[in-house]
């Protein structure tokens, strides 16, 4: 397995992350600086899907601490406040990595803004969380966005249609007004801060952002700030909307 993956798998990060780890220094493979080339030795356990470490001695570290398969995978739905920084930095008091479920090395499959909030999946299973996060799948991820003044029709059509904030074309999704100031949207890709940004455009400031929905999981029964784990129904679910299953 490349080590990018392994290091997905492991719940490290996520395989892009991982890549830049690698870049940074931060990884070794048996003592010495890691290569993006570099592959780990894997074993398949006995029901075929969880890869595992197959005891042939090599020994990956990030930051000098050893990493390893796990046994099994964690799935959870967390409902972020605003003001809690998605990214897992131990220096940083506002990280979600202080709120993790006791025991959870999960990192986030797609970020919210410090200054959104709704339904967060973490995982630590890398190939799932590669294909939510990757923009070549479109998976599509719900919103509701508050604006800061009524939205005209011209407005609505041009964010629906797509359109270029100085970083290319957006894909068109889809849209509908619930109230004058405000409109549920739906992704199939997650630009930074593009829902801010594809407003901002138009003239508009977005006063309220909450992620609703992503594909068939919803913040139904969740309460802020809560953690949830995902059912097998609902794991079951996501691996085979992502064809992993």
């Amino acid at each position: 397995m490349r080590l990018a993956k392994f290091l997905a798998h492991a719940g490290v990060a996520s395989r892009r992350q991982a890549c830049r780890l690698i870049e940074a220094g931060r990884v070794t493979l048996d003592g010495r600086p890691a290569k993006h080339t570099d592959e780990v030795p894997v074993a398949n356990d006995q029901t075929g899907e969880v890869p595992v470490n197959d005891q042939s001695g090599i020994i990956v570290c990030v930051d000098g601490k050893p990493v390893s398969l796990p046994c099994h995978h964690s799935y959870w739905l967390y409902h972020k406040p605003v003001g809690i920084d998605c990214r897992l930095r131990p220096e940083d008091p506002a990280s979600l990595l202080h709120l993790l479920p006791t025991g959870a090395r999960v990192y986030p499959a797609g970020r919210l803004d410090k200054d959104s909030r709704g339904l967060l999946l973490l995982s630590d299973d890398g190939e799932l969380t590669q294909r939510l996060m990757h923009p070549d799948y479109h998976h599509e991820k719900g919103y509701l966005v508050t604006l800061n003044k009524a939205v005209s029709q011209s407005a609505l059509d041009t964010v629906a249609q797509g359109l270029d904030y100085g970083e290319g074309m957006t894909r068109p999704c889809r849209m509908c007004l619930v109230a004058p100031d405000r409109v549920r949207m739906w992704l199939t890709e997650g630009k930074k801060r593009q829902i801010r940004r594809m407003w901002r455009a138009q003239g508009y400031r977005v006063e309220d952002l909450l992620r609703e929905s992503l594909m068939g999981l919803t913040l139904d029964g969740l309460q802020e700030g809560q953690f949830r784990p995902l059912s097998q129904t609902e794991i079951n679910q996501l691996k085979k909307q992502t064809g992993l299953e």
